[in-house]
């Protein structure tokens, strides 16, 4: 046998090692699918890895409020209410169903004014029947005192005996007794007529009305349908603020001190005020002393219940709450950044910093004015860094 023979007959016994089942057809569609599932892992990854290359950062916003120069010089700050000093809940003496009510939320009344009325007419009957019992009394006086005059005229000349002068005498004391009890009683019943008038007790203002027409009123409710105040009024040229502050810094306060007040409701005005008492007790439960601070001038905008803040200033700080110096747009020092030799602020808009240039002033404590770019309560990123930029991505906390 030839050498070319043996080689052939030996491959011919080569063991071959495919699946015999598989076709180059299929092993091409598994490494597709192979190929497939590691790129659609990629890309997944991709997603979830991206965030750590890209963070958002997280911000605080604050708001463009307005500020007062003399904030610079305020040793204290603290918040309250307006409140009248001189303010009565006015109720009636007398028991009865409320027939007329003169008066609403907002009308000025003068002292001793009627406000409302209760029913009378059983207490006017009373006292027209005390009249007339004067009256009686008043026309027996006449008789008895002729009577006691003639009895004494006729004891001086021995015609009657002193038992007919003593029993003339006391009708007359009776009848004069008598008069007297009703005279009282008249008095009594236009004491209780008058009950029913709800007088004014001072000039001032009707913030409340607390009954209408037709429902019972009593000195002290007694029933379930009956009121006590009918209406309350203050004296609007009465009101202060009265201010909680922290027992740790009462120590700063002192009377007279100058203030500047501002309302809630309209913080672009201030007004000038003093400290006129500080309360010499405090709360257990809010650790904190009242302290009243008084208006020296205020307006019809200034009403009782309204929230206010209190600046206590210094002697530098009184000096420019007289002059009355206008507030002015103010945000915090850290919210404004130079950016490319501007001065620029960054709001917030579908979750990116979006830059604002902006004009500033003066330096107002950790506040700077505002002048020019921004409006009264728009928003603003409130602490800048350099991470912050026009388009990053940004969360608010």
């Amino acid at each position: 046998m030839s050498a070319d023979q043996k080689n052939i007959d030996l491959a011919s016994l080569r063991i071959r090692r495919e699946d015999p089942g598989e076709t180059p057809q299929s092993g091409a569609n598994t490494k597709l699918i192979i190929t497939g599932i590691i790129v659609v892992a990629l890309v997944v990854g991709f997603i979830l890895v991206r965030p750590m290359f890209d963070p958002v950062i997280e911000v605080q916003l604050a708001a463009v409020t307005y500020a007062s120069p003399s904030q610079a010089q305020a040793v204290l700050t603290a918040s309250g209410y307006i409140v009248a000093q001189r303010k009565a809940a006015v109720a009636s003496k007398a028991t009865g169903r409320l027939v007329y009510l003169g008066v609403v939320e907002g009308d000025r009344v003068k002292k001793d004014q009627i406000l409302a009325r209760i029913e009378d007419a059983d207490i006017r009957a009373q006292r027209e029947q005390a009249r007339a019992t004067l009256r009686l009394n008043e026309a027996e006086l006449k008789d008895a005192e002729q009577t006691l005059a003639r009895q004494r005229a006729l004891l001086e000349g021995g015609f009657t005996s002193q038992a007919e002068f003593d029993a003339a005498e006391a009708r007359y004391n009776r009848v004069v007794a008598s008069i007297e009890v009703a005279k009282a009683a008249v008095a009594a019943a236009e004491v209780a007529l008058e009950n029913t008038l709800i007088r004014a007790p001072f000039d001032g203002t009707v913030l409340t009305k607390n009954a209408d027409i037709g429902e019972m009123v009593a000195p002290m409710a007694a029933g379930m349908g009956s009121r006590v105040a009918v209406v309350t009024i203050a004296d609007m040229s009465s009101l202060e603020v009265e201010a909680d502050v922290s027992e740790a810094n009462i120590e700063r306060i002192v009377p007279n001190q100058p203030c500047e007040i501002t309302l809630d409701a309209y913080p672009e005005t201030r007004y000038r005020g003093y400290v006129t008492k500080i309360v010499p007790t405090a709360d257990r439960a809010k650790a904190t002393v009242l302290v009243k601070v008084g208006f020296k001038s205020y307006d019809s905008k200034v009403l009782p219940e309204m929230s206010a803040k209190v600046l206590f200033l210094n002697k530098q700080g009184e000096t420019q709450s007289n002059a009355m110096v206008k507030p002015v747009l103010a945000l915090p020092m850290n919210a404004v950044a130079t950016r490319n030799g501007r001065q620029v602020v960054f709001l917030v808009q579908d979750g990116k910093a979006v830059e604002r240039g902006v004009t500033t002033g003066q330096q107002i404590g950790a506040l700077v004015e505002i002048r020019e770019g921004l409006a009264l309560g728009e928003k603003v990123i409130a602490r800048l860094d350099e991470r912050i930029q026009d388009e990053a991505k940004v969360a608010v906390k």
